[in-house]
């Protein structure tokens, strides 16, 4: 500053600041030089104000200071005067550095506003900075002259005499003094720390499970508390590293597996890059921390405890997750893993989301691979049961419904029961059509679905975050893959051809056959179980369905039928023990599994005897022709003989009518309402059927249907039971039948004379003369009444405990069952009570 003009117009300046008049006159003669010296000092610094320099910024901040105060006027006045200086600005002469006097000005309102608060009386804030220099050996606190009220702007200007630097470098000189070590060497002992290192004065301490300072150290409370703030970087990175050795010794082990391999691989990458931190921190801490108060000659990357804070404050954030996450996956592997990380990533903080999305892309790696090769390929990569679908080692038959299940407690959370359901169905279905069905078309259909959702087939075609294309790529695969498996198991093994099968030949439904078997093994069948030839009854059954329209069959269908002779016990007969079993091979036996077939042997069997007592009926039926035995057999003496067996022949005839309508009315129930209208349903559901489980749901449905109509389940053991009784008892009026029919016929052959061979049987009724054969006669048919009555009545009963307990079944044919039987209301009326 040694022009001229410039020192002429700071004097200027400077006497307006200490005049309110602006006379020099007024002002103390020492008093003037002294603020000159000052003004020249201040302007001369070096120092920079702490905001950018910003032209506009500075104008717009004047100008809201000036309105927030009530001078709005002066405020647009200074609006234009700024347009007027900035429009000027290429003229010759004219102000370069404009945010500089902008800022001056604004410096100078600002100190005159604080002058005048400390002045006032009610101020009890610090005093201004005094004018006059003092010498550097005198403390600062001996300063008593401060400025008067119109030096305001030294408040703002740079301390004159160093008293800042003084203080600065009297606070170095105590802290010194609190201190035993130097902030460098805690550094270095923490650089060690969050290496897991122990440092020279930072240790482990395994009693508190921390890194401290020994009490005894002499260091300030402000560096010991930040210390221990640093030092939990050092504690969390020992958990993380301890974590990942423990794990990577164990590898390969099922504990850990392939997801863990991969959680921990992650984990290593972090502190790789947290190693190269701690590299680059090393190299600053061999740099002098400066002192306070010093200025020249240190360089700016020098390391603090302040700026170590600073550096350490993002690793710190990243390192507490890895911690969390180690503590949450100790005891986990596989999908649950990978669902608790999952879990973790839900946070508002971006650089959370970003550490966790990089995290989680490797940790689930493995995982999308396994997805991956069991939706399109069928392959379970899982050495060590990570995956939420797992396998066990089943017959083919039972590859379906028990070869692979889903363990729920390593399905991630990232994908929904109802997706790992679906992706669970796409891979068995590819292992069903390669081990049951030996195909090989499942891999043109799942090339198919990847090219349909734009993924490849090789590794790493999906990762973490795709989980829609993940979606769509399952749900293209599981319809293209279900579809070829139907078909192939209605077209290449003719599922629905052998359903037909099943319900002509074990249900019943091919009635030509069903009758001549009938006929043919009725003989064969009443005798005892254990003398019935299985081989023989095989012949037989070859007969019916050659002597039938079953000829017409397809081969391999009929080899498919058997006969199978069920356990028997003493007393059985070859009724009780004969069936018809059906050879369901491979793949079809996953539809007719051993449990499937029991239930339809059960339904065999019941309605078997339901056309045996059909059967037995008929035969009553040709037994009870009255023709002319009546007409021949009776003379005068035998009158009253007459009547009484008249009387009987009509009882019978009423109780089988009774009978017949009851059997008539409920196999006409069985075949129509129950077999034939839950076939259709049956049909209707196959071909509307997406998958194979949906065909397997149809059939289950198909077959419970039948077994709760029938009154063949669970709920319905007490009305079966009677039902049972009912046909026993027809059973069993047949078996009296044929005795009593077959007496009669010896009598009539009696009485016409056409046997005349005395029964020399001692006890035969048959044995004297005429009149000692019509007393025995009519005991006999006393004895047949009273047999009649027993069975009559027996039935009745047992008819009335059916009716009532028809109502009171779950399903809702069982009423039309009900209105078919009792139409006319007949044995409600019969039975009010009920």
């Amino acid at each position: 500053m040694d022009d001229p003009q410039i020192l002429d117009l700071i004097k200027e300046l400077v006497v307006r600041l200490l005049s309110p008049t602006g006379s020099p006159s007024r002002i103390a003669a020492d008093e003037l030089p002294r603020a000159l010296r000052f003004a020249h000092r201040l302007l001369s610094s070096c120092m920079a104000p702490s905001i950018a320099p910003d032209e506009l910024a500075m104008a717009e901040s004047i100008k809201r200071q000036m309105a927030a105060s009530g001078r709005s006027s002066e405020a647009l006045a200074f609006a234009d005067l700024h347009t007027k200086l900035s429009a000027r600005s290429a003229a010759p002469g004219a102000i370069r550095n404009r945010w500089a006097l902008l800022y001056l000005l604004k410096s100078l309102s600002g100190s005159r506003r604080r002058e005048t608060l400390l002045t006032s009386p009610a101020n009890t804030g610090l005093p201004a900075l005094p004018l006059d220099p003092q010498p550097s050996h005198q403390p600062p606190t001996s300063a008593k002259k401060f400025l008067p009220p119109s030096g305001g702007i030294l408040l703002v200007s740079k301390d004159p005499e160093n008293i800042r630097e003084i203080a600065l470098r009297e606070y170095a000189d105590l802290v010194m003094d609190e201190s035993e070590v130097t902030e460098s060497a805690i550094v270095r002992d923490i650089l060690f720390v969050c290496q897991g290192i122990d440092g020279r004065y930072v240790r482990f301490d395994k009693t508190a499970n921390c890194y401290d300072l020994p009490e005894s150290l002499k260091l300030p409370r402000a560096m010991r508390t930040m210390v221990r703030n640093l030092c939990e970087l050092g504690w969390l990175f020992r958990k993380v590293r301890g974590y990942i050795t423990e794990s990577m010794s164990c590898f390969p082990a099922e504990e850990i597996g392939t997801v863990g391999q991969a959680f921990c691989s992650a984990l290593q990458d972090e502190l790789s890059d947290y190693y190269k931190l701690l590299a680059v921190l090393e190299s600053h801490s061999s740099n002098p921390i400066p002192t306070p108060g010093s200025i020249s000659g240190v360089p700016g990357n020098y390391l603090s405890m302040r700026r170590l804070q600073v550096w350490l404050a993002e690793p710190m954030v990243r390192m507490r997750l890895m911690a969390v996450l180690v503590d949450g996956c100790r005891a986990l592997r596989g999908g649950a893993m990978a669902g608790t990380i999952h879990e973790q990533a839900h946070h508002g903080d971006p650089l959370v989301q970003d550490f966790m999305g990089r995290l989680l892309l490797r940790v689930c790696s493995p995982l999308f691979e396994m997805v991956r090769s069991w939706v399109l390929e069928g392959e379970l990569e899982d050495m060590f049961s990570e995956f939420f679908i797992q396998s066990q080692s089943v017959k083919a038959e039972a590859l379906w419904q028990e070869g692979y299940q889903i363990q729920a407690a390593m399905l991630p959370s990232f994908i929904s029961p109802s997706l790992a359901q679906r992706i669970l169905r796409t891979g068995k279905s590819i292992n069903f059509l390669k081990v049951c069905c030996e195909d090989t078309g499942w891999a043109a259909a799942a090339s198919e679905a990847a090219a349909h959702v734009g993924k490849t087939t090789r590794r790493g075609g999906i990762v973490y975050g795709e989980t829609d294309a993940l979606e769509a790529l399952v749900v293209e695969a599981a319809k293209r893959i279900d579809s070829h498996l139907l078909n192939v198991i209605y077209k290449q093994y003719r599922f629905k051809d052998h359903c037909l099968a099943i319900k002509r030949y074990l249900l019943l439904g091919q009635g030509d056959f069903v009758q001549y078997l009938m006929d043919i093994v009725g003989p064969e069948l009443s005798e005892p179980a254990n003398t019935i030839s299985s081989f023989q009854l095989a012949g037989l059954l070859e007969t019916a369905i050659r002597a039938s329209n079953a000829q017409y069959d397809d081969r391999d269908i009929l080899d498919r039928l058997k006969v199978k002779m069920m356990e028997h016990s003493d007393g059985d007969r070859g009724w009780d023990v004969f069936s018809l079993e059906y050879d369901a091979r491979v793949p079809l036996d996953t539809v007719f599994t051993a449990i499937v077939m029991k239930k339809y042997l059960k339904i065999f069997n019941f309605l078997w005897k339901l056309r045996r007592v059909e059967h037995a009926l008929i035969g009553v039926w040709k037994m009870m022709k009255p023709n002319s035995i009546i007409s021949c057999i009776f003379t005068k003496e035998g009158a009253s003989v007459k009547t009484q067996f008249v009387s009987i022949l009509r009882r019978c005839q009423v109780l089988w009518n009774e009978m017949n309508h009851f059997v008539t009315n409920f196999q006409y129930y069985i075949m129509f309402e129950v077999l034939e209208v839950s076939w259709a349903h049956f049909s209707e559901e196959m071909d509307a059927a997406k998958d194979l489980d949906d065909l397997l749901a149809a059939h289950d449905k198909y077959l419970n249907s039948i077994v709760e109509k029938s009154l063949l389940g669970e709920r319905s053991q007490g009305i079966l039971k009677i039902l049972f009784d009912l046909f026993d008892l027809i059973l069993r009026f047949r078996s009296h039948a044929e005795r009593w029919f077959e007496s009669i016929f010896e009598l009539q052959q009696r009485g016409r004379g056409k046997s005349r061979t005395k029964n020399k049987e001692h006890g035969s009724w048959l044995d004297g003369g005429r009149k000692t054969i019509m007393q025995q006669a009519g005991q006999f048919l006393q004895l047949m009444s009273e047999d009649l009555d027993k069975i009559a009545k027996e039935y009745s009963a047992s008819l009335d405990a059916f009716i009532y307990q028809l109502p009171m079944q779950q399903h809702v044919d069982l009423k039309f069952l009900l209105f078919r039987l009792d139409f006319t209301e007949y044995y409600t009326r019969l039975s009010p009570s009920k």
